[in-house]
């Protein structure tokens, strides 16, 4: 019998030859994709083993409990030793190096990051803000950056959720202030944040926000064996809050992008990232969201990370990521509905054709532990696909017990590091000084202070300059400019409408010129809402003067050398 792995390759099964993932092109991406009990999570354990054995630290979010058995020895299940005999190996039982992880630390050891580390973009996709609300979250970013006396991007001092719930009561009370330097910022506005917030709250997010901070580096680590750690995510309770989950791996893909220094292609990656469920990245994401993921996914590479995406469906995953993704493990998909159809034919034309297969039908054909794979190969291009048994694992498959983690957490090298938070230090006294500096660096206006203060006298205006100036502040109220409006667009309509009748124009004639006028014309609404969005500019984004910060909003931070 041969050996499970070839040197620089993994084996993930057999079609009428071993089916190979080249470690070389590990960090050109991948996609596994198939219908639920279709052998996705064991596909993505065997992957992850074969990694480990080559030395490559792996991350994995563990959806339903199950990967955790790659930590205990598996059996020689006669089924098992089988599937290896025909692929020309010997079954050899074994188990891995494995750390824990939990956002709220009940199941691994907690993960914390800070407020400012994740970023006005991320937070807003966490909290599922529109944009005016994005808007004063890019402006409470800005302000706490400039009362550190920095203003350099960073936001350092926000921590926590509580800080940001200081920010945002500090951000209302100073409204009109904080209003003429970056726009308008609406006590309704300020409150569905804060609304948003105790969501999040509620759903437990205000654990994986904190000190101490992850270190990217304990991820990225082998064993005494020289064996990959694989890093297990304890994801089951933690997706019953889709968007903590996606924004907690968007946080972290783009961590290290901007932690880790360019190598260009290696021999074997520095780190796989597995994206499981991956269709809740996506999901409802703005564009700029998607364009930055895009951005990500195509340039992580060259720090020698691959990232494979885990989902049920292929269109799921948009195009423009979708072309990154050069290793394919297709299962069994069921076209029972239209859309089911149109996921078959789309998943058959992202292969190589293969002549001797109707790659549309045999993806409805597929049994369970069999795919339909394609790896890169030789200068990159993908290989022809092929209907293949996929290996089996050789550690357990299925879950470890409670006490069977527990003995893993206590052996762990990281074992106390990030169990004690940090005590919350609050933003009350930074952001009294900050406005009280303001309040100082104030110009005098005229007419504040007598001769006795220092200021020159002042003379008083008179009853017709008063009068004048009482007309002015009746005008500038806003609703009687709202009133205004109404009154002059109700006049300019009455008249156009009795324009139109003296020329001969028909009421159906006057109506579509009115769809005309709103499909090509710019109305008062469409001055409104410009002056909305240009009042509530993001701050800090890519292309935005707004300080350092990277792909995802989240700051900048020296490269790695590890």
């Amino acid at each position: 019998m041969g050996t499970l792995d070839q040197d620089g390759k993994i084996l993930v099964g057999k079609s009428d030859k071993p089916e190979y993932l080249t470690l070389a092109f590990g960090n050109r991406h991948g996609l596994i994709t198939g219908a639920t009990g279709t052998g996705k999570t064991v596909t993505l354990q065997v992957l992850a083993e074969g990694f480990s054995r080559a030395g490559v630290p792996v991350f994995a979010a563990d959806i339903k409990g199950d990967l955790s058995g790659v930590a205990a020895r598996g059996e020689a299940k006669p089924a098992f030793v089988e599937r290896a005999k025909t692929m020309g190996y010997d079954y050899a039982p074994d188990q891995f190096p494995v750390v824990f992880w939990d956002l709220f630390g009940e199941q691994g050891h907690p993960i914390r990051a800070t407020v400012h580390d994740l970023g006005p973009l991320l937070l807003t996709r966490m909290l599922d803000l529109n944009d005016v609300q994005e808007g004063v979250v890019n402006i409470a970013f800005k302000v706490v950056d400039e009362a550190d006396g920095t203003a350099d991007g960073v936001a350092s001092d926000l921590i926590d959720l509580a800080n940001l719930r200081e920010l945002l009561a500090f951000l209302g009370q100073n409204a009109k202030d904080i209003g003429n330097r970056y726009g308008n910022v609406a006590p309704a506005t300020i409150g569905a944040v804060q609304r948003q917030l105790l969501v999040i709250e509620n759903q437990g997010g205000e654990k994986f926000f904190g000190l101490p901070s992850l270190d990217l580096t304990d991820f990225m680590a082998t064993d005494a064996q020289g064996r990959g750690r694989i890093n297990i995510l304890a994801a089951d309770k933690l997706m019953q809050s889709p968007r903590l989950y996606a924004t907690f791996l968007l946080w972290l893909i783009a961590e290290l992008f901007e932690r880790l220094p360019e190598v260009g292609d290696l021999d074997k990656p520095k780190l796989v990232f597995f994206f499981d469920e991956a269709h809740l990245l996506f999901n409802e994401a703005p564009k700029a969201l998607l364009d930055r993921i895009e951005q990500v996914v195509r340039l992580i590479r060259s720090k020698g990370v691959g990232i494979y995406f885990v989902t049920q469906n292929p269109l799921d995953v948009p195009d423009t990521v979708l072309a990154q993704l050069g290793n394919r493990v297709q299962h069994a998909l069921r076209a029972f509905t239209p859309r089911d159809q149109k996921a078959v034919r789309s998943a058959a034309e992202t292969f190589r054709p293969n002549p001797k297969l109707d790659t549309a039908q045999v993806i409805t054909e597929l049994g369970k532990g069999e795919a339909l794979v394609s790896f890169l190969e030789g200068n990159g291009t993908p290989s022809m696909v092929e209907r293949a048994l996929i290996r089996p694992p050789s550690a357990r498959i299925g879950p470890l017990t409670p006490q069977e983690r527990q003995a893993i957490l206590a052996a762990s090298p990281f074992k106390g590091r990030y169990e004690k938070t940090a005590p919350h230090k609050s933003l009350t006294d930074l952001l009294s000084k900050a406005a009280g500096e303001a309040g100082e660096g104030e110009a005098p206006r005229p007419g504040r202070g007598g001769p006795g203060e220092g200021g020159a006298p002042v003379e008083q205006p008179g009853i017709g300059s008063r009068i004048l100036g009482g007309i002015g502040a009746i005008l500038s109220n806003p609703v009687v400019r709202q009133f205004g409006r109404s009154v002059a667009a109700v006049v300019a309509r009455t008249a156009t409408q009795e324009a139109m009748k003296r020329i001969g124009m028909s009421p159906a004639s006057r109506r579509t010129a009115a769809r005309s006028r709103r499909d090509d014309g710019f109305g008062l609404a469409d001055i409104d809402r410009a002056a909305d969005k240009l009042s509530s500019r993001p701050y800090g984004l890519v292309g935005d003067d707004g300080g350092d910060r990277g792909l995802f909003g989240t700051p900048q931070r020296p490269a790695s050398r590890r």
